[in-house]
């Protein structure tokens, strides 16, 4: 039998990332009344790295919006109420006073009883990272040229839904050692493997974003044994272009008027940049030994304006289970390259998302990689 509480169902500020305490409410894009269907779009929220929208875990109607917008709520307040239009509105004011906000595992008193980042020592150098959830698959999530693990905060949460994921800083990037021995695709999947040691993971299902792509790749190709899946994301690797003006003015860019809009080309929805965004950039472009690694990659990588790897071929032979996913206005890798590896992988364009699309198209994202890890688990 149904009970009243299992009719009304909360909807709360989400957590994004592991340094995400707050979010602001920019405007509802269901109004009460409103059917919500699952995987709907409610509304947008903004926070200090991204504004992004969240979508409906749950069915039913819109019966109250408590979120105003333009006002900032600490994650997991209650911001709305779904329930059937027979629940009767005193048991929704009933439930709405009583709600109370429930602590997530490994938390205190609301406040994070452990670290929000981790750090281990490799053969690589010292390597930052994070690590959600505890089940028996493990996932591996390595970023793109410039970013960081914080370019997964949309998608780190969701897939620690019954798996164990770790992403990571490569070196020369966020907080990891700055030092490149090896700047070369075989020197980064090397600290990939290297970083695997050190916390112990045998094998892992990878999950790559435009250069972690093609990381990922090579890593699979060298050690095949630590590879149990790839999923490419916005890949490098699977064909000669690139934009060229995108990395050169990254690596170039030393003020928010040169920065914002090298970053506004990374989105489909510009507007997504925040000035946070490209402050927390700007930081880190001018940390010690940056500017070096990030030269040594693109020279490596990129030399004259192409990609000089090219790994479709070699990943298609070795029969990796492969999903590609891209962003169909992708205008740092073109779009094109999602059928490089042709019947060997499973292929997704997503409509309305650029380059960053695990952050524009979050929900269809996640919802992809889950059942690519959970089918090749």
């Amino acid at each position: 039998m149904t009970t009243l509480n299992e009719r009304i169902k909360p909807i709360v500020m989400p957590k994004w990332g592991l340094s995400m305490s707050e979010g602001k409410v920019t405007g509802w894009l269901k109004q009460p009344g409103a059917t919500v269907n699952l995987g709907d779009d409610l509304l947008e929220v903004e926070t200090d790295k991204i504004t992004n929208v969240v979508e409906a875990g749950e069915t039913g109607v819109l019966r109250r919006v408590l979120g105003e917008p333009g006002t900032v709520y600490p994650v997991k307040a209650l911001i709305a109420v779904l329930a059937e239009p027979d629940v009767p509105d005193s048991d929704i004011d009933a439930f709405i006073a009583g709600y109370a906000v429930p602590a997530a595992d490994g938390e205190e008193d609301g406040a994070d009883a452990g670290p929000r980042y981790e750090f281990a020592e490799t053969a690589a150098g010292t390597i930052r990272y994070a690590k959600r959830g505890d089940g028996a698959t493990t996932v591996l999530l390595v970023h793109g040229f410039g970013g960081d693990l914080d370019n997964w905060l949309f998608t780190i949460d969701a897939l620690a839904e019954g798996a164990t994921v770790y992403a990571l800083d490569l070196p020369g990037h966020g907080q990891s050692a700055k030092t490149l021995p090896d700047p070369t695709l075989t020197g980064l999947s090397k600290a990939v493997r290297d970083f695997m040691d050190a916390v112990g993971i045998e094998a892992a299902h990878l999950v790559g974003h435009s250069m972690g792509g093609a990381v990922s790749m090579r890593t699979a190709l060298d050690a095949p044994e630590r590879v149990v899946s790839l999923s490419l994301i916005c890949s490098a690797g699977l064909g000669r272009e690139i934009n060229q003006d995108y990395i050169a003015g990254f690596i170039d860019a030393t003020s928010r008027r040169d920065l914002k809009p090298v970053l506004e080309t990374l989105f489909a929805d510009a507007g997504l940049v925040s000035r946070q965004m490209t402050d927390d950039l700007l930081k880190y472009k001018r940390l010690d030994g940056v500017d070096g690694a990030l030269r040594a990659i693109a020279s490596s990588m990129f030399e004259n304006g192409e990609q000089t790897a090219l790994l479709g071929e070699a990943v298609g032979a070795a029969k990796v289970p492969t999903l590609v996913v891209w962003g169909a206005e992708d205008r740092v890798i073109p779009a094109a390259h999602a059928t490089a590896l042709g019947s060997a992988a499973r292929v997704e364009v997503v409509p309305k998302a650029g380059h960053m699309v695990q952050m524009e198209a979050a929900g269809t994202v996640n919802t992809l990689l889950k059942d690519h890890v959970t089918k090749n688990a």
